[in-house]
């Protein structure tokens, strides 16, 4: 074999080489890009996952107080101490029931009428009742109240409450209807109805603001919307917030007792000041309606 044909073949095997080290690399390297692939893609479909997540699993509401809880938050916020009504007054107070002219009375079986019109999902509704209840109760009894939270969607969410819904109240002095139009469940685009207004409520809604919460006190008197800002309330229990109602310096009594304090005065000017006992307190009278 001559010089010339050895270098022939040892060139033929070296391209040979080369070309079986290329296609090697070009393997691995196509191994390597479909292994990163597989990683991205298990990735972005758990980044996918988690954002079409959310906004769907909103933190659903925590479950009410059982009926012995309930019953012991309802004797604390209607058990308030009255030194700690007195010493809040009115502060914390943000919007009180305005007086209204041509209206006529609102009246039930002889006695002025309260009607509330509101809805479990909404914070603000939450927010009035705790003082409504407070409120209300000096002039008579709730039977049935039960708790429950705003909706875990809205603002302010899962804000403790009660509804009225289902309770009942007795007075010698007031008569209340409470209606509670929608539950904090979600519905389509909107809410579960719940209880319904007769064509009269429906009416005094539309005209005195269309909102939740809306309070007619004897046709004299009108309030949409909450007295105090519902996020004093947040991340509370009920047993918290009817406890802290009892210390006179918190952003919650000031809230809750001098709400109370003043829908007691503006009450107390439908019953034509009854009971004498109520309506002459000091913190009534600190704030009493003309």
């Amino acid at each position: 074999m001559s010089k010339r044909q050895r270098d022939t073949r040892e060139h033929a095997r070296r391209a040979a080489e080369l070309r079986r080290r290329v296609q090697a690399r070009r393997t691995r390297m196509r191994r390597a890009v479909a292994a990163n692939v597989a990683v991205v893609v298990v990735f972005a479909g758990l980044v996918v996952g988690w954002l079409a997540g959310v906004g769907e699993d909103t933190p659903a509401p925590a479950p009410a107080a059982d009926d012995t809880t309930t019953a012991t938050v309802v004797a604390a916020v209607t058990g308030v101490p009255v030194a700690v009504l007195d010493a809040v007054g009115a502060s914390g107070v943000q919007k009180v029931p305005d007086a209204i002219a041509g209206q006529p009375a609102l009246t039930e079986s002889g006695k002025p009428l309260v009607v509330y019109i509101g809805a479990e999902y909404c914070p603000f509704c939450a927010a009035q009742r705790w003082p409504l209840i407070q409120a209300l109760s000096r002039f008579g009894t709730f039977t049935g109240l039960r708790t429950t939270r705003s909706a875990a969607g809205d603002v302010h969410p899962n804000t403790p409450t009660f509804t009225f819904s289902g309770a009942t109240y007795t007075s010698d002095y007031l008569s209340f209807v409470g209606r509670e139009l929608y539950t904090n469940e979600r519905s389509g685009k909107g809410y579960t109805p719940l209880d319904k207004a007769t064509p009269e409520e429906l009416a005094l809604l539309d005209r005195y603001g269309g909102g939740f919460p809306l309070l007619l006190i004897g046709g004299h008197y009108v309030q949409a919307g909450a007295s105090y800002k519902p996020d004093v309330l947040h991340d509370l229990t009920w047993e918290q917030i009817a406890a802290t109602m009892s210390y006179p310096h918190s952003p919650v009594a000031q809230g809750i007792d001098g709400s109370a304090n003043v829908l007691t005065a503006t009450l107390c000017t439908i019953t034509k000041q009854q009971p004498a006992n109520v309506c002459s307190a000091p913190e009534v009278r600190a704030v009493t309606r003309g």
